[in-house]
């Protein structure tokens, strides 16, 4: 057999450890070939591909980060367009399988693909953490341990200057990278999209250390956080051309909010696409390669339509209509557990 394999979407640590992962495993257990269509969806309606081989080059990227094939974005419409195009592409590579790597949006395009004629399997990838078929994404504990690694080194400068420092990390509509980095950071207050704010509550928190003697806070803020509805004054971002949210920099509002009550001295800290870069943890190395495995064995076998995830300790295989449709949400006692290490 000859299997193809891309990636799309944004990158995240863990992208080439699946790659390689399909290749060895495709190679070692079947002699099966695989080719990888470059920058995504694109590549492969441009029939830009490169035969991928088992050997010291693809063992190597094991350690890197980002994706050796590229990644991109492709209007909705042009991929729709494009079907009996990427059939012919498809077809004339002689590819019997696709495995496509991607978050809710790349896997809708899977499974699209898949009801019309293209055998795909999915491998669910997000540093949000918010493909609701599987446990965990790879790229997610990379990400948790950069905003961490972050909130630790604020400690100290904020402690130095009296200072109320604000952290702003990634999550459009999910908080569980904020959550987790929170938590593991000690962070004294985390906002998430999931609980909209309240701004004077989290200002009478920071009030409250300084009154009690702590002359500094740290707040641990998701991008797309949203104020509870007439507590305060903001103006909501737009929506860019792939129908995805734009975001007009929630921390820095807050931070200007809590400085206008109180006259603290306040900073902002966005950590924007640090979390997205370098090398994955070893966690994320080894799920990333345990998803590829099993999406390899899967294409070979011929389950496509079906997705890769984690349920418990297991890697087992759910149909792509599972995988998409609806985001995994922190859920409300999660973060009332947060809410209790608060101020």
């Amino acid at each position: 057999m000859r299997l193809a394999v891309l990636t799309s979407g944004g990158d995240c640590p863990g992208l080439n450890a699946v790659i390689r992962a399909v290749v060895r495993t495709a190679s070692n257990e079947f002699g099966d070939t695989v080719v990888g269509y470059e920058d995504g969806w694109v590549g492969l309606l441009e029939d830009r591909r490169r035969d991928l081989y088992d050997d010291a080059s693809i063992d190597r990227i094991l350690l890197r980060g980002g994706t050796i094939l590229g990644t991109g974005r492709l209007h909705p419409d042009k991929f729709k367009a494009g079907l009996e195009q990427i059939k012919t592409n498809m077809r004339e590579a002689e590819v019997d399988a696709l495995v496509a790597i991607g978050g809710e949006g790349t896997l809708k395009g899977a499974k699209w693909l898949n009801d019309n004629g293209i055998p795909v399997v999915g491998v669910p990838k997000t540093i949000d953490n918010d493909v609701n078929a599987t446990d965990y994404t790879f790229g997610f504990d990379t990400a948790v341990s950069v905003a961490t690694d972050a909130i630790d080194r604020l400690h100290t400068t904020a402690e130095s200057h009296n200072r109320i420092l604000i952290v702003e990390v990634m999550g459009r509509h999910v908080g569980w990278i904020a959550l987790h980095a929170g938590m593991a950071g000690g962070a004294h207050y985390t906002v998430i999209p999931e609980e909209p704010f309240d701004i004077a509550e989290i200002t009478k928190a920071m009030e409250r250390r300084f009154q009690m003697g702590e002359k500094y806070g740290i707040i641990c803020v998701a991008e797309g956080a949203l104020p509870k509805e007439g507590t305060m004054e903001f103006e909501a971002g737009g929506v860019d051309q792939f129908g995805h949210q734009t975001f007009n920099g929630i921390g820095q509002v807050i931070g200007d909010e809590i400085n206008k009550r109180t006259g603290y001295d306040v900073r902002t800290t966005v950590l924007g696409h640090i979390q997205r870069g370098g090398t994955p943890t070893a966690y994320d190395r080894v799920l990333a390669t345990r998803y590829g495995v099993h999406a390899a064995r899967a294409a070979h076998n011929g389950d496509s339509g079906m997705c890769v995830a984690l349920h418990g300790e297991d890697i087992e295989l759910v149909p792509l209509e599972e995988a998409v449709g609806t985001l995994k949400t922190v859920p409300d006692a999660r973060y009332r557990n947060a809410q209790a290490l608060f101020g």
